[in-house]
């Protein structure tokens, strides 16, 4: 039980510290749930692209990954490279930090309008894809089969609970993220998070 336990965790807190960000589709999540519109929708599409992108990351990265030891060694320390790089950013943005808007011009207006709206707004986005398919797709990759697999369904599951809670509390969230020491504590909390998942790769990598 515990050798699951922990790559469900490690999903959860890799997959909420790179979803939790201001940027375009959260913001765009906002905005329609503060409009009622189609929030259920929109919320639901955003974390299945999200979960789709993530089994495809975690499968094919997994597969290649653990069929090579050097890709092995490589995908742990690039991993803890980058999650410790991301830390540094959430850090430094918790010093100067931002705030997530919602826009007040009307949004789509019918159900067909929103799914096409919000499909742009998570598959025309470049990052998506490297924090997704590449970045988990190599740290979930490092895993045994069924542990990999509990690692992707912690991520997926920070990417549901994360659009839902983000798209129908719009209402209660909204006055949150307008103010500035929200995003420091929740981009601290993120930092925390990265280091202590790179911090655990290096671990694996040198034992």
């Amino acid at each position: 039980m515990l050798g699951v336990i922990a790559p469900f965790l490690k999903g959860m807190g890799t997959g909420a510290g790179l979803i939790i960000a201001i940027g375009a589709q959260n913001a765009y999540v906002l905005t329609q749930g503060l409009r009622r519109n189609n929030q259920f929708a929109i919320a639901l599409l955003c974390s299945v692209v999200d979960a789709v992108l993530i089994a495809l990351g975690v499968a094919g990265m997994g597969l290649l990954i653990t069929s090579n030891p050097l890709l092995l060694v490589i995908a742990a320390w690039g991993g803890a490279l980058f999650l410790f790089w991301y830390g540094l950013n959430a850090f430094r943005a918790a010093i100067n930090p931002g705030v997530l808007k919602a826009k007040q011009e009307a949004g789509p207006d019918s159900l067909k309008k929103a799914v096409v709206t919000t499909l742009g707004v998570c598959l025309l986005n470049p990052h998506v894809y490297l924090d997704t398919v590449v970045l988990l797709g190599s740290i979930g990759g490092r895993y045994p089969e069924e542990a990999r697999l509990w690692f992707g369904i912690g991520a997926v599951l920070s990417s549901f609970l994360w659009f839902f809670s983000l798209s129908l509390g719009a209402k209660w969230l909204a006055p949150l993220f307008k103010r500035p020491v929200a995003w420091r504590v929740l981009d601290c909390l993120v930092g925390l998070i990265m280091w202590a998942i790179a911090i655990s790769l290096v671990k694996q990598a040198i034992a």
